[in-house]
């Protein structure tokens, strides 16, 4: 599904070069869920961003689900990430001034899908993340966890092949981070979509099937599910 490649990312800045990233290399199959964590400044939001086609590596290769991102210009990259990628952020990114149908359906509206078809797939998304009946409901109508659960009904109304969260849990109290983990959990076992999310949270990391650690542009150490290889590594990771 995801093949990363010597990928490095190097901004230029005054006082000289910074690698975000530096010849990193991942492999991610399909219907996977991966954990990433890191400290902050780590590299983490940065390789979830070069995944989902916001920014391409200064060197290296990056293949997603078949496509290589360095090969597509900006408006194949924005088709790509509106068709292939679901995105869920820790603050949401609701539009405010338009209703939680509108949000969902932003997508499939520029796309140019039939009223019709916007309609089925907006209440289809909000029986899925249990939102039924607050189509015409304002985001600032919504408690935290009802925003992120919008977030994701509009992540998927693409019916996208991955999801890319970033810290999806990071604004919620531990019962609604609960339940948009089993939520994210949920999709991925049972629409067998590829999930990556960045992550501060050891609890949260455990529902993934691998943990990814990120230390200064260096993916440094694997974990699986249910533990850590290196216990004193991940507790350095928070």
């Amino acid at each position: 599904m995801i093949s990363v490649s010597d990928v490095s990312k190097v901004y230029s800045l005054e006082s000289g070069d910074f690698y975000a990233l530096k010849n990193n290399n991942l492999h991610v199959r399909k219907g996977e869920f991966v954990a990433i964590m890191g400290p902050s400044g780590s590299g983490k939001s940065t390789l979830l961003q070069l995944l989902g086609g916001l920014d391409l590596p200064t060197s290296g290769q990056i293949v997603v689900d078949g496509v290589e991102l360095s090969t597509l210009n900006e408006k194949e990259r924005t088709l790509f990430r509106r068709t292939k990628v679901g995105f869920v952020f820790q603050n949401y990114q609701l539009l405010p001034m338009m209703t939680v149908g509108e949000n969902i359906s932003l997508a499939l509206s520029a796309n140019n899908a039939p009223k019709a078809k916007i309609k089925s797939v907006v209440e289809k998304l909000l029986a899925d993340v249990n939102l039924q009946g607050k189509e015409s409901a304002f985001p600032s109508q919504l408690s935290g966890g009802q925003q992120q659960r919008v977030a994701i009904a509009r992540a998927l109304a693409m019916k996208p092949s991955l999801i890319l969260a970033d810290e999806p849990t990071g604004n919620l109290d531990r019962k609604n981070g609960e339940d948009i983990l089993k939520l994210l959990s949920k999709l991925n076992k049972e629409e067998q979509i590829t999930v990556v999310m960045v992550t501060h949270d050891q609890q949260a990391a455990q529902t993934a099937d691998r943990i990814i650690f990120v230390r200064d542009g260096l993916i440094v150490e694997e974990g699986r599910k249910g533990g850590y290889q290196n216990e004193t590594l991940a507790n350095r990771m928070v």
